[in-house]
C-alpha cells in the first residue's frame, strides 16, 4: 500500500504525574489531538514510534479489525517484546485467544451473573453495615470500592475469603502507575506462586468455583494460573476504580445524584453513563499485522497504535455535550468494555456490581459527602493503567 502524503498531526507526550484540572475529564493533551483529527503520530512511552487514535468511530473499527492483533510480542512499544504467559488471553490473538475465552464464556452469562445480584448485595449491606457502625469520616476506596469487587470475583473463582486482602494489596501494585519495577517484579512473583498452590488445590479437592470448573479440561496448570490473573486483575481493579471515582463524580454533581435519588430506576442509566464519562481504562494498544490506511493516514505493518478510550467515549460526533455527565442520556454504545472479540468477558458482572453498589450506598447514607475539599482528593497519577482515586474520605449526618 503507498505510504499517504496527507500531513499527520502529532500527539504530544501524555503527562504521567497527577491529572490537571477537572479529575474526571481526560488529559488536554488528548482532548487538543483529537480536535486536530481523530489519529495522529505518537511515541510511545518506551519510545518507539507509532500512532495515537482519539475518535470513537475509528477506535470502535480498529477494535474489530483483524488486520490489528492484541498479541504482548508484538506490541512495538518498548525495547524488547515477549510473549504473555500461558492463560493471559487478553494478549493473544484467535484461535489461542478463542481457547482459552471460550470455557469462561459459559460462566459470565448474563443469566449466571443476575444468579449472583442476591450474593451481590449481601456483600454490599456488609460493607455498609461496618461503614456505619465505624462512623464518619471513612475512606470509601478501602470500605467499600475495594472490597465489593474483591470478595466477588475471589469468590467466583474460589480463592478463599481471608486471602482476598493479598490479592487487594497485589492487583493494586500492578495497577497504580508508583509501584517501582522491584516491587512489581515481587508482587508478581507471589501472586504467580499462590496462584500455583490454589490451582493444585482445586485439582486435588474441587470445589463451587470458576478455577474448580476449569480443572475439569484440558487446560493446564500454567494456563490456569494465567487465566486466573487476568479474571482477578480484570475483576479488582476497574470496578474499584469505577466506585470510587465514580462516587466522587455524582457527589461533585448534586443534581445528578438527586435525580438518582428521586428515581432508583435511573441506576441502569447512570452506571452506563458513568462507565463513558469516567473511562477509567483509559487506553487500548494494537499492532497492525499489515499496512492499513486509517484517515487518510498509512499504518505500517508492525507498528503500534493507542487507542484513548477516554477521548473516544467523548467525542462530540458520537455524544451530544460528552462532557457533560448526564445520567438520563439515551443510547449506549460507550467503548468502557473495548468491542469486538476481545470485550470484556465480565462486563456484566461489573454492571451487577455497579447497579448494586452505587444504589445500596445512596440509599443507606442519603447525606453522604466528601469529608475533604474536592481539590484534597488524591488521585492514581496519569501512569496508572486504570485512572481512579487513591482515596475518598466522605463523611454522612449521623
Amino acid at each position: 500500500m503507498a505510504e499517504s502524503t496527507r500531513t499527520a498531526h502529532t500527539v504530544p507526550p501524555l503527562p504521567t504525574g497527577p491529572r490537571a484540572g477537572c479529575p474526571f475529564s481526560p488529559p488536554k493533551e488528548l482532548l487538543d489531538a483529537r480536535e486536530q483529527g481523530p489519529i495522529g503520530h505518537y511515541t510511545h512511552p518506551g519510545g518507539k514510534p507509532g500512532w495515537m487514535i482519539t475518535g470513537y468511530d475509528m477506535v470502535r473499527s480498529v477494535l474489530a479489525d483483524p488486520r490489528f492483533s492484541s498479541r504482548k510480542e508484538l506490541m512495538n512499544v518498548v525495547d524488547f517484546e515477549i510473549p504473555p504467559p500461558p492463560g493471559e488471553f487478553v494478549l493473544m490473538d484467535d484461535p489461542q485467544h478463542r481457547r482459552y475465552r471460550k470455557p469462561l464464556m459459559g460462566k459470565f452469562t448474563v443469566r449466571r451473573m443476575r444468579l449472583l445480584t442476591e450474593r451481590i448485595e449481601q456483600v454490599t449491606a456488609e460493607c455498609l453495615d461496618a461503614m456505619e457502625k465505624a462512623g464518619p469520616p471513612v475512606d470509601l476506596v478501602a470500605a467499600f470500592a475495594k472490597p465489593i469487587p474483591a470478595i466477588v470475583i475471589c469468590e467466583l473463582l474460589g480463592v478463599p475469603y481471608e486471602d482476598r486482602g493479598f490479592f487487594q494489596g497485589r492487583i493494586d501494585s500492578f495497577m497504580n502507575g508508583e509501584t517501582s519495577d522491584e516491587d512489581l517484579m515481587a508482587a508478581y512473583t507471589e501472586v504467580q506462586n499462590y496462584l500455583a498452590d490454589l490451582v493444585a488445590a482445586k485439582r486435588a479437592n474441587p470445589t463451587d468455583d470458576v478455577l474448580s470448573d476449569l480443572t475439569d479440561t484440558d487446560l493446564t496448570d500454567e494456563e490456569l494460573k494465567g487465566i486466573s490473573l487476568v479474571l482477578l486483575t480484570a475483576g479488582l481493579d476497574t470496578t474499584t476504580n469505577v466506585l470510587g471515582l465514580g462516587t466522587f463524580a455524582l457527589l461533585q454533581h448534586p443534581e445528578q445524584l438527586a435525580a438518582l435519588r428521586a428515581d432508583p430506576a435511573l441506576v441502569d442509566g447512570a452506571v452506563e453513563e458513568l462507565l463513558r464519562y469516567l473511562s477509567v481504562a483509559k487506553q487500548f494498544w494494537r499492532t497492525a499485522l499489515e499496512d492499513v490506511e486509517l484517515g487518510g493516514q498509512t499504518v505500517k505493518a508492525g507498528t503500534t497504535v493507542a487507542m484513548s478510550l477516554s477521548t473516544a467515549n467523548r467525542d462530540p460526533e458520537r455524544f451530544a455535550d460528552p462532557d457533560v455527565l448526564d445520567l438520563r442520556r439515551q443510547g449506549g454504545g460507550h467503548l468502557a468494555f473495548g468491542h469486538g472479540v476481545h470485550q470484556c468477558l465480565g462486563q456484566q458482572l461489573a454492571r451487577i456490581e455497579l447497579r448494586v453498589a452505587f444504589s445500596a450506598l445512596f440509599d443507606r447514607f442519603p447525606t453522604l459527602r466528601l469529608a475533604v475539599p474536592a481539590e484534597e482528593v488524591e488521585l492514581r497519577p496519569e501512569s496508572a493503567d486504570v485512572f481512579g482515586v487513591k482515596r475518598l474520605p466522605v463523611a454522612w449526618d449521623v
